[in-house]
């Protein structure tokens, strides 16, 4: 019997010794897992082959079946052991869903992962999201964010990264925005990389913040209006607005009537102080006051005529000399011409956002942009590059505004000329700048940008729009977008590639389009009677702006065109009640003689 019993002890003690040296086994597995997962998942290119991790899952099954065998022993604790085998398959499903490595090539290094998101945060942050289908193998563990100037191309050669994050297949960065700062990231846009053989490569497409209204301390968007009504008005007779009826006014903003060098209105941004002429900013206030008094909304036309000797930053390089042109393509290409645009819409967007200096809720950046030669020169270049320079200022002016009035709209205005092929005469068909425009805001991160349209009739004298003409035709690719097809222009604005951040149509105006009365009153009234009709049942126009209330004496001497609703002695034309009453129930009493000179009931 004694010698029974040692036996048994003995049997015990064996299977004892056994399940610890199990347990010890299993122990180890688990570190060797633990580690090469972490040396897997953090330093990629270091981790376990697939060979290794399925010999290493294989332990794990085969010391939880034994353990599973020997749980029933009297001193073997059973939930100590479940704990155990429930941790072995725990990790071991972790290995299996962890993303795979991907060795980085020529092919899939330069877009491997996607900034999926770059917007303001609460507390002045920027917070940059990525997610990527693998995670690339390289030096180390981390993620790298670059922040790159609104005129560069690709990370600078030196440059350090200002971010670092554990490489994952969804992550983020959070950085500091400092707005207003010498060192603001609101003009910013940002790239990810990884480091390779001990230098940095980009993995990213770079991005910029999209939604800088979500540092903005204003956020006016209009009034409410019954119609869409609106004018290019003459300052000396603002106060016949009301009569008018007028629901929107266009009014232009040249910089050169803004800007002085010192003295006047000191504004300090981007660690620059700016000046703006006192004077003029007043009368501007009290313009802007006065049109809101009468219900009226304000487009401002920000212009660049400034002059270049003494405010050549604000000017592109490539527009400096060899013009007569009355407006210039403004500058994105360097720091300081960045900073000027960033001070110039701030400033002005502060100002009229609810300041008490009178409110604008529409921007247009410069004028008719395809009409190269006339109205935003440049020296001649291909539509890509000319077209590339704008799109940078743009988005300057764009996020200023915007980073200072949440809902102010930003519009980029083109003129009539669709698919004209204007490369002869040395401008640029607006549908292929518009192209052009929203794939690069949309590649770079898409913004709620707007489209400030002119359909003149073409020739501008053209007043009877109505008559067949071979240059506007109803297809895509009419020659022209006249009042006659205006439908091929806001069709083409809900193509899926031409939305806004949420998906829906852009706001669309008409800043400029008008008739001229040289042929006679009757025709230029009915002319504006039936397009006025057509704008309303497209339903896709969100204001108009007539070209104007008084004739140009300038155009008619240089163009014949009188377009104004009133003689520039102050005599109204028949345009003037038909304008008035178009939108009231007056409107088929002074609509209806125009059926028989247009040819049709509207």
């Amino acid at each position: 019997m004694e010698i029974k019993k040692r036996k048994r002890r003995t049997g015990k003690k064996a299977r004892r010794n056994r399940i610890i040296v199990i347990l010890s086994g299993v122990l180890a597995v688990f570190a060797v897992v633990l580690v090469g997962a972490m040396m897997g998942w953090l330093f990629i290119g270091g981790g376990k082959s697939p060979e290794q991790e399925e010999a290493q899952q294989e332990e794990i099954f085969e010391a939880s079946l034994v353990i599973e065998e020997e749980k029933n022993e009297e001193f073997i604790n059973e939930s100590t052991i479940d704990a155990i085998v429930k941790g072995g398959h725990t990790v071991s499903e972790a290995l299996l869903q962890r993303p795979a490595t991907v060795e980085m090539t020529a092919e899939n290094t330069a877009e491997f992962a996607k900034i999926e998101s770059c917007n303001i945060v609460s507390s002045g942050k920027v917070e940059i999201t990525v997610t990527s289908d693998g995670i690339p193998k390289s030096d180390d563990k981390y993620y790298y964010l670059f922040e790159e100037a609104t005129y560069d191309d690709g990370i600078v050669e030196g440059s350090e990264p200002i971010a670092k994050v554990y490489k994952s297949n969804d992550t983020s960065f959070s950085v500091d925005l400092n707005k207003g700062a010498a060192n603001s990231r609101l003009f910013s846009k940002f790239q990810v990389a990884v480091k390779m053989n001990d230098s940095f490569v980009s993995i990213s497409h770079a991005k910029y913040i999209t939604n800088p209204g979500a540092c903005a301390g204003y956020s006016y968007g209009g009034m409410q209006h019954k119609s869409i009504k609106g004018l290019l008005p003459d300052p000396l007779r603002i106060g016949e607005l009301a009569d008018l009826g007028c629901e929107y006014a266009a009014y232009n903003i040249p910089l050169s009537n803004i800007l002085v060098t010192s003295g006047g209105i000191p504004f300090s941004y981007g660690g620059v102080t700016y000046h703006f002429n006192a004077q003029i900013i007043n009368d501007y206030d009290n313009l802007f006051k006065r049109l809101n008094g009468m219900g009226i909304d304000v487009a401002a036309i920000i212009l660049n005529n400034a002059s270049t000797s003494a405010f050549p930053e604000i000017t592109h390089p490539s527009a400096r000399s060899g013009s007569s042109a009355p407006y210039y393509m403004f500058n994105a290409t360097n720091d300081s011409g960045v900073k000027a645009l960033a001070a110039i819409g701030s400033f002005l967007a502060n100002r009229y956002s609810g300041s008490g200096h009178g409110n604008v809720s529409m921007w247009i950046i410069a004028n008719e942009v395809n009409a190269r030669k006339e109205y935003n020169y440049m020296s001649y270049t291909d539509v890509g590059t000319y077209t590339a320079a704008f799109t940078r200022a743009f988005r300057v002016f764009y996020n200023a505004i915007k980073s200072q009035n949440s809902a102010a709209k930003v519009y980029i205005p083109i003129d009539q000329r669709w698919t004209y092929n204007t490369e002869k005469t040395g401008d640029y068909d607006a549908k292929d700048v518009i192209d052009i425009f929203a794939a690069s805001l949309s590649d770079y991160g898409n913004i709620d940008w707007g489209l400030a349209a002119h359909p003149y009739s073409f020739p501008n004298g053209n007043t009877a729009f109505w008559n067949s003409s071979k240059y506007v035709n109803h297809s895509d690719t009419t020659p022209c977008i006249t009042m006659d097809n205006i439908e091929v222009l806001t069709n083409y604005m809900k193509r899926p590639e031409m939305l806004d951040s949420s998906g829906n149509v852009r706001s669309i105006i008409l800043s400029e389009v008008g008739y001229s009365s040289s042929s006679g009153q009757a025709l230029q009234a009915a002319a504006f009677a039936y397009a006025y009709t057509k704008m309303e049942k497209n339903g896709y126009i969100d204001a108009l702006m007539l070209s104007r209330q008084t004739d140009a004496g300038d155009e008619i001497a240089a163009l014949g065109l009188a377009l104004g609703l009133q003689t520039t002695g102050g005599g109204k034309k028949q345009i003037w009640n038909v304008f008035k009453y178009i939108d009231t129930d007056k409107r088929n009493e002074v609509v209806s003689f125009a059926y028989d000179i247009v040819g049709t009931t509207f």
